[in-house]
């Protein structure tokens, strides 16, 4: 039982798949935001981003340490690939409170 609490190769495995999804929307160097559209089409990206960590958290039974251990391979693979710190920091927390809050709506 408690090996299987410890067990993050899912979790270790999806948040890689949301890094690697982030950094071809959101490439380091920077977004262009200088148009609505733009605005507009980096806003769906991470609408699209979102939904997708929540969908995962909604299929799953996540305990305390999997969340935890979700945020914190975002955050360093983030700062890893160069980002800036708030974009880290912001793009972090908003995936952790999506996985967080679906997490407990699926629980009966």
């Amino acid at each position: 039982m408690i090996l299987r609490w410890l067990d993050t190769k899912e979790v270790d495995a999806f948040a890689d798949s949301v890094v690697a999804e982030l950094v071809q929307r959101f490439p380091p160097t920077g977004v262009d935001l200088s148009t609505r559209k733009a605005v507009d089409r980096v806003v769906k990206n991470v609408e699209r981003i979102a939904a997708r960590v929540a969908d995962f958290g909604r299929a799953r039974r996540l305990n305390l340490y999997k969340k935890a251990r979700f945020g914190n391979r975002i955050k360093w693979a983030l700062k890893e690939a160069r980002y800036p710190d708030l974009f880290v920091d912001v793009m972090t927390q908003e995936l952790v409170t999506q996985l967080t809050l679906a997490t407990r709506a699926a629980r009966p």
